[in-house]
C-alpha cells in the first residue's frame, strides 16, 4: 500500500488499524512496520523523536513495509498546526499528518493549507524524501498526502460538526487522554467522566461518518482498537511502543518472582 491507496482506503472510510511510536528507536520501527500495520505513527508532540529520529524512523518503516506481509505507511504526528513541522514531516517522507489541538474549522483550514502546495496551499517545495515515495509534481502530492485533525479539546468537541465539514480534511482522530481531560477527569481515564467520554466518542464518530470523513482514535491495546472498530470508528491505532515496553517486562518480572 502506497501513500495514493492509503489516502484512497482513508477516505473511502476503510477499515484500517496502526501502532504509535515514541521512541528513537529506527530498528525497533522496522520491526513494527514488517508485522502488517496498515500505518504506524511517529510521536514529534509527546515522543521522544528529533528531527533526525522522525526522518530515520520513517526510513524504518519503509523498510519493515519491504519484507512485511503487506505495505505500511508512516504518519507524523506533529508538534503544532504550524506550517513549518507540517512541511517538515511530510518532506521527510510522512504520508500523512495527525494535528493535534484543533478547536475550529479555521484551525483546519489553517492545517491543510500548510500540508498543501499552491494553489491549494503555501507548503514551501522541497520534497526531499517525499520526492522518491509520492511524486515531485505537487498536484499529485496533494491528491496523496492526508490531513487529520485532533479532536481533544473543549471546543474541538463543541465546534466538531464544522470541522468535520472543512474541505480538505480526511478524518478526525480522537486523543482519548485530552478529551477525557476536557470533559473535567481529573486524570485520563477517570471513572467519573466515563459517561461523557463514550457519548462524545460516539458523537465524533457519528458526525465524521455523516460527514464522509475518517473517525480514528487512540486506543492502548488490540481489543479496545476493535471495539472502537466495531463502533463505527474507521482506523484505530494501537497503544505505543514504550507502554508496551514497559508491560511486557513488568509481566516477565511477575513471573519470574512468582
Amino acid at each position: 500500500m502506497n501513500a495514493n491507496d492509503f489516502s484512497q482506503k482513508i477516505r473511502s472510510r476503510e477499515k484500517l488499524v496502526g501502532y504509535w511510536i515514541t521512541l528513537d528507536v529506527p530498528p525497533a520501527a522496522e520491526r513494527i512496520a514488517r508485522l502488517g500495520y496498515d500505518y504506524v505513527v511517529l510521536d514529534a508532540q509527546h515522543g521522544l523523536i528529533g528531527y533526525q529520529g522522525l526522518m530515520t524512523g520513517l526510513l524504518a518503516i519503509d523498510a519493515g513495509s519491504a519484507i512485511g506481509p503487506r505495505s505500511t505507511v508512516g504518519l507524523v504526528r506533529v508538534e503544532a498546526n504550524d506550517p513549518t513541522p507540517i512541511g517538515r514531516a511530510l518532506d521527510a517522507g510522512a504520508t500523512g499528518v495527525i494535528v493535534p489541538l484543533i478547536d475550529s474549522a479555521d484551525d483546519v483550514a489553517k492545517a491543510v493549507r500548510a500540508a498543501k502546495y499552491p494553489p491549494v496551499g503555501v507548503r514551501s517545495f522541497g520534497p526531499m524524501r517525499a520526492a522518491l515515495r509520492i511524486g515531485p509534481v505537487p498536484a499529485d502530492s496533494n491528491d496523496a498526502t492526508v490531513v487529520l485533525a485532533m479532536i481533544e479539546t473543549p471546543l474541538g468537541l463543541q465546534n466538531v460538526a464544522e470541522i468535520c465539514a472543512t474541505p480538505g480534511l480526511d478524518g478526525v482522530y480522537v486523543g482519548p487522554s485530552d478529551l477525557s481531560l476536557a470533559l473535567g477527569a481529573r486524570f485520563p481515564g477517570d471513572p467519573e467522566v466515563e459517561g461523557p467520554f463514550e457519548e462524545a466518542v460516539e458523537l465524533i464518530a457519528r458526525t465524521a461518518r455523516e460527514a464522509g470523513i475518517a473517525a480514528g482514535i487512540h486506543t492502548f491495546d488490540g481489543e479496545s482498537a476493535k471495539k472502537r472498530l466495531d463502533q463505527g470508528y474507521t482506523f484505530a491505532t494501537v497503544a505505543s511502543d514504550l507502554s508496551h515496553l514497559e508491560a511486557i517486562a513488568a509481566a516477565h518480572l511477575d513471573t519470574a518472582r512468582s
